[in-house]
């Protein structure tokens, strides 16, 4: 199958015998082989970018992108091919890709300045905005071939450039007030100057006259004199009359100075007083923005990690249901095979247990043939002896070598103690008077004392109570009884 492009278009092959993808304007598609065609014509994406600046007002900024793939690069190309091309250039995704890259960069760029230079600086703005989108379209083949930022909108709720272009309106018609205030100022000063001159040009034309008069109607020098002296005192008049004038004209005109900075003032202070109330309100605004802004970031925040650990609850929960699997089988496993080890373990007692049992029997059935042979052995030798159960005993003991054993024993028992025998007499013969016996019984007792406290103290080294008596060194019979 031959396929042939439009002007504006490529084709994107890729399958058999290609190693990646091949762009071409025509070609053939064998089996085995897919293609797709791409339109390489520019769109327009029109953004109204949300920003805020670095005294953290918020903004909008309107600005229109004329985007398509970079055509003279043919390594631009094949990422856009491969990146961009089975997607529509107005659906969702592209229009999403493209203005989070755009929202991104004029977002960190504003951030960087301030209100005041990015609205001065709106050319330099656009630049670095461009440039800056420009690196990162680069990653999927894109260029920009136009863009045009619009002038800056206020967000509704912060109305900043509203609050400007107020502010610069009442200092343009404070300034306007002021200027038609000096305006006035210097009319009516010119007025009043303008009238002054004219009366005194007037009242001098007239002495001027009278004067001429008075010397062609005078007579003689003291006519001349009295003239002169007259038009001496009415100039001394109209100089008064001038410095009277002069003065009222200097008091109003420190009137007029007076009303003007009295006016300048109020101005002044009217402006400071909107100008304060002006900063208030952005002051107000920004903390309100500076709310806004963080309630956004703690929300954002929560529903991170909400939606983190929600996706980690749901590992974890299929990591244990795996490893239950897992456990359950190997146990059931571990069951059949403990089943199968006690049922041979139960087998093989069963057989020991047999063969003890008839090891048992046997042995038992032995003892009782023993017995019932040692019973009539016994039987036989008690019918020899008469009857005679102690000869019976006595023989058995014997052939046993029981007394040999005893007689081992009692020898043992007494080897080391090498016992000492003193032998004792009490001097009385046997022909006592018989009438004494109770007094004869009560002197063997006290006869039996020296021996045994004797024998005492040799065994152990302890002497009888100085009060029962003494022991005397040559072992004889006789004691001391205190």
């Amino acid at each position: 199958m031959y396929k042939v492009a439009s002007p504006s278009e490529y084709l994107v092959i890729t399958g058999v015998g290609i190693e990646d993808i091949r762009l071409a304007k025509k070609g053939w598609i064998l089996p085995g082989q897919s293609y797709i065609i791409f339109d390489m014509s520019p769109v327009n994406y029109t953004f109204e970018v949300q920003a805020m600046s670095s005294e953290k007002l918020p903004f909008m900024l309107p600005a229109v992108f004329t985007i398509g793939p970079r055509i003279d690069d043919m390594p631009s190309l094949h990422k856009y091919a491969k990146l961009i091309s089975r997607h529509d250039k107005l659906s969702t995704h592209v229009k999403e890709l493209v203005q989070g890259i755009i929202e991104g960069e004029t977002r960190v760029l504003a951030a960087s300045m301030t209100m005041e230079e990015v609205f001065k600086g709106t050319k330099e703005f656009k630049q670095e905005v461009f440039g800056k989108v420009q690196l990162e379209l680069n990653q999927f083949g894109l260029l920009i071939y136009n863009a045009n930022v619009k002038q800056l909108v206020d967000v509704p709720g912060h109305e900043y450039f509203s609050y400007l272009g107020q502010k610069t309106q009442m200092e343009a018609a404070n300034q306007a007030k002021v200027d038609v205030a000096e305006a006035r100022k210097k009319g009516e000063i010119g007025s009043k100057e303008r009238e002054g001159l004219t009366l005194q040009n007037a009242s001098k034309i007239d002495a001027e006259t009278k004067i001429y008069a008075t010397r062609r109607g005078g007579e003689g020098r003291m006519a001349e004199i009295k003239v002169k002296a007259e038009v001496k005192v009415y100039e001394n008049v109209r100089e008064a009359e001038v410095a009277e004038a002069n003065a009222e004209l200097a008091k109003k005109k420190a009137g007029w100075a007076k009303e003007a900075q009295v006016a300048e003032v109020e101005a002044v202070k009217a402006v400071a007083l909107r100008d304060a109330e002006l900063q208030k309100e952005v002051e107000r605004m920004n903390a309100l923005t500076i709310t806004e802004k963080l309630k956004a970031e703690f929300l954002s925040k929560a529903s991170v990690e909400y939606e983190t650990k929600v996706q980690e609850a749901n590992w974890e929960l299929y990591i244990k249901q795996k490893a239950a699997e897992a456990i359950l089988y190997q146990r059931e496993k571990e069951a059949e095979a403990q089943k199968a080890i006690a049922e041979a373990e139960l087998y093989a007692r069963q057989q020991v247990a047999d063969g003890e049992f008839y090891a048992k029997k046997k042995e038992a059935e032995g003892l009782m043939a023993l017995g019932q042979a040692q019973g009539a052995y016994l039987r036989t030798l008690l019918d020899a002896v008469g009857g005679n159960y102690a000869a019976m005993r006595d023989f058995m003991m014997i052939k046993s070598g029981m007394f040999q054993e005893i007689a081992k024993i009692n020898a043992e028992a007494v080897r080391g103690l090498q016992p000492k025998i003193s032998i004792w007499t009490n001097g009385g013969g046997e022909g006592g008077d018989g009438g004494h016996g109770a007094m004869k019984e009560v002197a063997e007792v006290y006869k039996m004392l020296p021996p045994l406290f004797k024998t005492v103290h040799e065994q152990t080294g302890m002497l009888p109570p100085a009060w029962m008596g003494t022991l005397s060194d040559s072992h004889s019979t006789s004691s001391a009884l205190n």
